[in-house]
């Protein structure tokens, strides 16, 4: 590696990955708030759990519908165009959130909250992969999603003291909770706009030799996947790979959002007000922030991906079926913490599968397929949670029937073939 190359990654890391990850931060937090919002969100508008798990999943139906199509249209516009529409139309509708007025209201804004995000993640997913060599993208990939588990450490224990605003102003704590939280979307649409550089050609913050060794090597990698790069969408999009990738995330996703809607609900009920309960929820996130750090650079290091995926794949579903199995709030919380370590190490391993071969608008379907179809969990995950726990009394059995998910995810792993990361190498 020469010092060209560490000059020019780490320049194009500091300028990109810490507001990326403030911008997912606040996407990922406008989408699950709704956990915390249930605490008493859901009695106030009289929701059962599974008109609540209905309306929590509603969002990944049209977030499915329209993901595709989104990402094509960033590809196509560019990115800080693109970006900057979804988080100011997510931003609205998110505090729009604050005026739903019963069940059917519920659903409809979940419905257009998840029109309105569909294509962030993967845009940033298929962004990522235009700056950064594929030798970097676990590492890369886990810096940014950190702002998942960060979204639920900082903003947990927010969300709960939302909650303890009620009735300022006549409104309620959950009603606070969406209009302060969607704030933040909507000023940094117009952010976005001016910050972010589309290409590395349009880099002038970069140093001309800097700019143009990233644009040589960016060029050489996609010349080595030329398979990849003209192959049409149709066919890309449909190859037994992608949809076996999409087969595993689905199964991660399942977990990830079964956790993060009904947690806030299962520690409550260990007797904590609202407050207590926003900081007993940061335990398992901050297991999940190492996780997703320290498995993602791991697996570049090793040029492994498919053991450190199942292995991950295999602590998320096991630590989740354990945590429903026993009843000791202090065990729950560790063995929850268990399971978080593994979702959160298995989501950044997951993103280096579909650019192994495909590039270009390719790339960028693939990424999207992937999403929409393992966010299609985010719809089917809590709804039969919810369904479940009105049925049985208890959230138990819920959470075990999304593990099997994950169980299938770790086969079609094993099955996936080895995929080795390409090491890094002295640029010419």
């Amino acid at each position: 590696m020469t010092d060209l190359e560490t000059r020019t990654i780490r320049r194009v890391s500091r300028r990109l990955i810490p507001f990326l990850i403030v911008c997912y931060f606040v996407a990922y937090l406008d989408r699950v708030n709704v956990g915390f919002a249930a605490l008493t969100m859901n009695k106030d508008l009289g929701l059962s759990a599974t008109a609540y798990g209905l309306g929590s999943g509603l969002f990944f139906l049209t977030y499915f519908l329209f993901e595709v199509p989104s990402n094509l249209f960033l590809e196509r516009f560019g990115a800080r165009r693109w970006i900057a529409r979804i988080m100011l139309s997510w931003g609205l509708i998110s505090g729009g959130m604050a005026f739903i007025g019963g069940e059917t209201s519920f659903y409809v804004m979940r419905l257009l909250l998840g029109a309105a995000e569909a294509g962030f993640f993967p845009g940033i997913i298929f962004y990522l992969t235009l700056w950064f060599p594929a030798a970097y993208r676990a590492r890369i990939v886990s810096a940014f999603m950190v702002a998942i588990p960060l979204s639920s450490l900082i903003g947990a224990p927010i969300s709960g003291a939302l909650l303890e605003l009620d009735g300022l102003f006549g409104l309620k704590g959950w009603q606070w909770l969406y209009l302060i939280e969607a704030a933040p979307a909507v000023i940094l649409s117009f952010v976005t706009f001016f910050y972010l550089t589309d290409r590395p050609a349009d880099a002038t913050w970069l140093a001309p030799d800097e700019r143009e060794w990233l644009e040589r090597r960016m060029a050489e990698e996609e010349a080595m996947r030329g398979r990849g790069s003209h192959q049409p969408l149709s066919q890309a999009i449909f190859e037994p790979r992608v949809l076996a990738i999409a087969v595993i995330y689905f199964g991660a996703v399942a977990l990830l959002y079964g956790f993060s809607f009904f947690l806030p609900q299962i520690v409550k009920a260990f007797g904590l007000t609202n407050f207590q309960t926003g900081l007993v929820t940061l335990i398992p996130y901050t297991a999940g922030t190492v996780g997703l750090l320290y498995w993602g650079k791991r697996s570049d290091a090793k040029r492994e991906r498919r053991w450190h995926l199942a292995t991950a794949l295999a602590l998320a579903s096991l630590g989740t079926i354990a945590a429903a199995l026993v009843g000791d709030p202090m065990l729950k919380m560790a063995l929850f913490s268990v399971a978080a370590f593994g979702i959160f190490a298995a989501l950044p391993i997951v993103w280096t599968l579909p650019t192994e071969t495909l590039t270009g608008a390719a790339a960028a379907g693939a990424i999207a397929v992937v999403n929409s179809i393992g966010n299609l969990s985010g719809f089917v995950a809590p709804y039969a949670v919810g369904a479940i726990k009105d049925w049985t009394g208890d959230f138990s059995w819920g959470l075990i029937a999304i593990s099997a998910a994950g169980l299938v995810g770790i086969a079609v792993v094993l099955r996936l073939g080895h995929a080795r990361a390409p090491a890094p190498r002295t640029a010419p």
